[in-house]
């Protein structure tokens, strides 16, 4: 098989043919699908979370959290390895206040649009074309945050 690794910046980047991107899109399709069946890309649904109204959104997210936790624990005890036998590493992360802001602005613009960035494309995807303009928010508020990211508190 020929090795198709390019050598940049100290780190081997892969270089695979445009198909063998298929499997995310695959995944990205099935994730979508569970994102609609489980409701939680409604608007409605969103909006029950903020208004405290129903218990659907935080069961999910609470899964979704304890699941992380349970796979982050399992990868570190058991010293799994990437499928191309690498050691998986998690770094250690410090708190600072920069981290507050940016969830009080990500929860308030999740609260405004009732889009999070994960099921923005499932919602599109549904017909919801109002949802694009909050997708280019997403794109164009990311772009902020490169351009001003050195002058940040980090």
């Amino acid at each position: 098989m020929k090795n198709n690794n390019v050598v940049c910046n100290n780190e081997i980047t892969v270089q695979n043919k445009w198909y063998h991107n298929l499997k995310y899109l695959l995944v990205g399709i099935l994730f979508g699908i569970v994102f609609v069946k489980a409701e939680i890309i409604s608007w409605f649904r969103i909006q029950e979370m903020f208004r405290l109204q129903s218990f659907h959104m935080y069961g999910v997210i609470g899964s979704a959290v304890l699941t992380g936790m349970i796979s982050v624990w399992l990868i570190k005890k058991f010293k799994i390895k990437t499928l191309d036998g690498e050691p998986i590493t998690i770094a250690p992360k410090k708190f600072n206040k920069g981290q507050i802001y940016g969830g009080l602005i990500f929860g308030f613009g999740w609260a405004i649009t009732g889009a999070c960035p994960g099921p923005l494309f499932a919602q599109i995807g549904t017909g919801a074309f109002a949802v694009i303009i909050t997708l280019i928010s997403a794109i164009f508020g990311t772009w902020v945050y490169g351009y001003f990211r050195d002058k940040l508190p980090h």
